[in-house]
């Protein structure tokens, strides 16, 4: 039996264990290389338990079957690499799986994988919860938890790949819960881990960040030296429509938005989901080919997915199809995005909002 000094000891320890999985690859080898030279152990283990991390990812240090077994122990005093944990798993019909993972305070988080020929797109989310209140996006209804983490972000990538057989992604989108542009000190070391060839070692134009158009974060993205894709959620070619729809653009307005896509100095797709009766007139498909041009961006129609549509009905297939063709003709590459998983609760926050139910908005 632990006495009151000893317990409080431990947990003492335990709080100042180093998340191994929240540090960027310079961090994390400079902690272990510290650690490894204080245990007189040769240099060479920090790059060997590095790459365990996130290469070849293991379950617990443990698992390090390669490092001494009293190493092992030591490593788990100092460090920990946290786990998310599996909730649910469903696949569709067409491939696509979705995952629910539960984190470490009990708050829960959604990732989709869509197999495409050789490709397999990872969706991730960056929030638990949103609080931008989207009128047709289930996550927006449960608002918003807090920010993830990059272990807790970077970690669902990681988690797929400890999968048995493994998962593993060649494209990210951050098109899961939440905004990740307001999460953007998470989301910036994320994007290291997820594309640096000592961790998870994703090409940087095979991960795309998907924004309503904070501001700020497209900034930020475009300063990264990497040519990280940047997709930006129109949804309305009108400030008095896109407001209604979406009260962020109140706080930035559609014509900052498409400056800040012109300035980018990458490849800018638009996002707009098809909503019936709402935005898919003959005339919305004008003005939004025009703003499209100003900042030669592609266009990507998607259909609504019924499952998280909360009132809204999707626009019929033969009416997205005009709607792609009068795009397409005044000069705008457009595509209508594929619906995937309609058997299982595909649409972004819905299996969370399933099994759990919606939560109250917390203050971020």
């Amino acid at each position: 039996m632990i006495d009151a000094p000893a317990a409080s000891a431990v947990h003492a320890n335990v709080s100042r264990a180093v998340n191994l999985l929240d540090l960027a690859p310079d961090e994390a080898l400079d902690e272990l290389a510290r650690f490894i030279a204080a245990e007189g152990e040769a240099s060479y283990r920090a790059a060997q338990i590095f790459a365990r991390l996130w290469q070849r990812p293991v379950a617990s240090f443990e698992d390090m079957s390669e490092v001494p077994k009293a190493l092992r122990q030591r490593l788990g005093e100092h460090f920990t690499i946290p786990r998310l944990e599996l909730q649910a798993r469903q696949t569709s019909s067409d491939g696509t799986e979705k995952f629910l993972f539960r984190l470490a305070d009990g708050q829960s988080i959604e990732t989709v994988a869509i197999p495409e020929g050789n490709r397999l797109t990872l969706c991730i989310s960056s929030q638990a919860g949103c609080a931008l209140q989207c009128a047709f996006c289930a996550t927006g209804a449960m608002g918003f938890q807090r920010n993830l983490t990059p272990s807790e972000i970077a970690g669902q990538v990681r988690e797929l790949r400890l999968l048995d057989p493994p998962l593993l992604a060649t494209n990210i989108v951050f098109m899961g819960m939440g905004e990740p542009l307001m999460n953007w000190n998470a989301v910036d070391r994320t994007l290291t881990l997820l594309n640096d060839p000592r961790a998870l070692g994703i090409g940087a134009r095979h991960i795309t960040i998907s924004t309503v158009g904070v501001l700020p974060g497209i900034e930020a993205l475009a300063a990264r030296k990497e040519q990280f894709r940047l997709a930006i959620s129109i949804h309305a070619p009108s400030d008095e429509l896109r407001r209604s729809l979406m009260p962020v653009n109140v706080k930035y307005p559609l014509s900052d938005v498409i400056r800040a896509a012109a300035e980018f100095d990458r490849r800018v797709t638009f996002e707009y989901v098809m909503l019936d009766g709402v935005n898919d007139h003959p005339e919305h498909a004008a003005m939004l080919a025009t703003l499209a041009r100003e900042c030669r961006a592609f266009v990507n129609l998607i259909p609504l997915h019924p499952g998280g549509s909360l009132g809204f009905n999707p626009t019929p297939a033969s009416r997205m199809a005009a709607f792609s063709r009068a795009i397409r003709a005044r000069g705008v590459e457009v595509a209508i995005r594929k619906s995937r998983g309609l058997d299982i609760a595909a649409a972004c926050g819905q299996l969370r909002t399933e099994r759990l139910g919606r939560r109250l908005p917390v203050a971020p």
